[in-house]
């Protein structure tokens, strides 16, 4: 008989210890990820988050759209918006910010993370 793993879905829960806890989207981040991914041909069932080896620092951020969760993956629900981090990820990410902001020099996704020990000089890389 075979048996099957359904990623566990959770709600983000700001108020916990960063380690355990989940990443957290503010609603301006969540509006404009459910934007671009209304814009997508087929339209993605979420966003991935991950942090990745990379950049001057060791770690880098990493964003992208999915189809469905992996069997190891930890399934976050903001406001109608599937967030799929892998274990691994997690682990860096537990408690994590996540913010869309728009000013005058530019746009973008911005991370605040309290797991985070230092950075690199242009801010793209990160060491924990």
């Amino acid at each position: 008989m075979a048996t099957t793993t359904t990623p566990d879905v959770q709600h983000g829960q700001p108020n916990v210890q960063p380690k355990t806890a989940a990443p957290v989207l503010t609603p301006a981040a969540i509006a404009k990820v459910k934007e671009i991914m209304a814009s997508q041909a087929p339209v993605p069932t979420g966003l991935r988050l991950s942090v990745v080896g990379g950049g001057c620092s060791g770690f880098q951020y990493s964003m992208a759209f999915e189809n469905g969760a992996g069997m190891m993956d930890k399934v976050f629900d903001f406001d109608g918006l599937k967030v799929y981090v892998d274990a691994t990820s997690l682990m860096y990410l537990g408690g994590a910010h996540v913010d869309y902001i728009e000013t005058l020099e530019g746009a973008g996704f911005k991370f605040e993370n309290p797991n985070v020990k230092s950075t690199c000089g242009c801010g793209s890389s990160f060491n924990v």
